[in-house]
């Protein structure tokens, strides 16, 4: 065992291990590319698997549920397997699950794929950032953190549109099927650049109730409910928010939330070791101050596309920041159940929060959207402010991390 110092002024720069955080920037790329690629290809894969478009994109919902079933009682089966392996074996399945979808004119067989590769997603959701915490010192964890999460933000920007625009060009088949390799050649760079790590001892081992209990992780968990419960309330139905403002380009609405979120995660790389309380109480702050500019000033455009550029500037580096509070608060150790824990209630999150504003968008109309999702949002804030001990301290410099 040895420990990293996190003592302001005396901690020596130390280079992060790049080719090993972009590996898992990839798998992030890769896991995000795989669930969400079917979306786009709705018009091509429903007549070559006989069903309706509508069909098709139950094979989203599938791997999306099976990823919140498989997430925690996957990670606590294998925490005592060396992480290296298990990293592979999830890249693997994905390169499994791919080939099969890119094969099969079964319907039943291509769901039942993309189920094995949403059991595949929660599992490597569940490593990543621990992995990623484990290969460098503490002070620079949150940094590491935010390489790899950049990874979902470039399939999000990039990967969904360039895979949709390659299966115009190729077929549907030939991209899926490119995904597989990508994955396989994945496998190889991880095995080449990312170190390997032990499992959980068993006499270290803590329960999963345990692991739940540990300080800070409650608020951790609650601010990351409460931040995708606001967050999803509004973005899961931008569509008609913009129609009720009169602006009828809801693609240009997402461009402008799409295009500011890599800047969130940029700022949120350069500060999040120093200042990750201070940086999440300011992203939270804004998200929730967009909410009323959105319902009080929705007709004018200036103010609609700078409230949607302002929002997403401040998500785009939430994660980050929640995930970071998350590791320091369970410590690499324990990161992988963690991160399982919060896999489940960020997708709980997501799944809630698209009820809840279908509710009030039914109930009450667009222009009820902000203010659902205001009280929420604030709520996230209060919950970070009032955890200042344990979650979310005013400084990290004290910490003394162990890492084996």
């Amino acid at each position: 065992m040895s420990t990293t110092s996190m003592a302001k002024g005396t901690a020596m720069p130390v280079s992060l291990p790049w080719p090993g955080l972009l590996a898992l920037s990839t798998a992030a790329f890769t896991a995000v590319l795989t669930e969400l690629l079917p979306a786009g290809l709705l018009p091509r894969m429903a007549p070559a698997l006989g069903v309706s478009e509508a069909r098709v994109g139950f094979l989203v919902t599938g791997y999306a549920v099976a990823s919140f079933m498989a997430a925690i009682p996957l990670t606590a089966l294998l925490r005592g397997l060396p992480r290296r392996p298990v990293l592979t074996g999830a890249l693997l399945g994905f390169a499994v699950s791919n080939a099969v979808v890119a094969l099969s004119s079964s319907y039943v067989l291509t769901f039942t794929a993309r189920l094995f590769a949403g059991c595949m997603g929660g599992l490597l959701w569940a490593m990543l950032v621990g992995y990623a915490a484990r290969m460098v010192p503490a002070e620079r964890r949150g940094r590491a953190i935010a390489i790899v999460l950049a990874g979902i933000t470039l399939a999000l920007a990039l990967g969904v549109p360039a895979g949709t625009a390659l299966a115009g060009a190729l077929g549907w088949r030939t991209t899926v099927g490119a995904l597989a390799g990508l994955a396989v050649l994945l496998v190889g760079w991880v095995r080449w650049r990312v170190p390997g790590f032990a499992g959980e001892a068993p006499d270290a081992r803590l329960p999963l109730a345990r692991v739940a209990r540990l300080p800070g992780l409650p608020a951790v968990l609650s601010v990351t409910l409460l931040l995708l419960l606001g967050h999803q309330v509004m973005y899961t139905y931008v569509a008609p928010f913009a129609a009720h403002a009169g602006f009828g380009r809801t693609d240009v609405v997402l461009l402008v939330f799409g295009a500011a979120t890599p800047a969130g995660i940029w700022i949120t790389g350069v500060v999040v070791d120093r200042h990750l309380r201070a940086t999440l109480l300011g992203a939270l702050a804004l998200c929730a101050a967009v909410m009323p500019a959105l319902a009080l000033y929705f007709r004018a455009p200036a103010v609609l596309l700078t409230s949607v550029a302002l929002w997403g500037l401040a998500f785009g580096g939430a994660p980050t920041l929640i995930q970071t509070a998350l590791v320091d608060a369970s410590g690499p150790a324990h990161a992988d159940v963690a991160t399982s824990l919060q896999t489940t209630v960020y997708n709980a999150g997501i799944a809630a929060g698209s009820l809840t504003g279908g509710v009030a968008l039914e109930k009450l109309g667009p222009g009820a959207l902000p203010w659902t999702a205001l009280p929420l949002m604030t709520a996230a804030l209060v919950t970070v402010a009032l955890a200042r001990r344990r979650a979310f301290p005013p400084t990290r410099s004290a910490q003394v991390t162990p890492q084996c």
